[in-house]
């Protein structure tokens, strides 16, 4: 008879044990899955920078002649501009005036072009970047 009171509340303690181990298990799922999540929005951003990076220098490409409209600095109205609105439409965390600003620069001498593109994820601090080198062949001047 002794041995069955100290056996009392064991089925208790093992059904709250039970569920403790359950709980933290759930709680692992959903912190992978927010991974995933944050994970999964960052390749879609990266992707889009490449894109819009491969866009324009693709222009490039085609305008040959008058590859240097799309240097940063060659003056306002230029397809950079139409490039860089696209880019803030596109990413999150573009600022056109501000740190974030997309560039292009092209060497006149190399033919070689430099694309830059920042972006900051939403709730993030950290600027991601995505730069593209590419040398445009006839783009040099002799």
């Amino acid at each position: 008879m002794r041995a069955m009171k100290s056996q009392s509340g064991v089925v208790l303690i093992e059904a709250l044990l039970g569920i403790l181990i359950f709980s933290i298990g759930i709680l692992a799922l959903i912190g992978m899955q927010a991974t995933a999540i944050r994970n999964t929005a960052d390749a879609r951003y990266r992707s889009e920078a490449s894109f819009l990076a491969t866009e324009v220098i693709g222009r490039m490409w085609l305008d040959i002649a008058n590859i240097g409209d799309f240097d940063k600095d060659s003056g306002p109205f230029t397809p950079r501009d139409e490039w860089e609105t696209k880019v803030l439409k596109t990413l999150p965390g573009v600022d056109i005036a501000g740190a974030t600003r997309p560039t292009i620069e092209v060497d006149g001498v190399t033919g070689e072009v430099i694309v830059t593109v920042l972006w900051q994820q939403p709730g993030e601090t950290t600027t991601r970047r995505l730069q593209m080198v590419n040398r445009i062949k006839g783009a040099a001047t002799p």
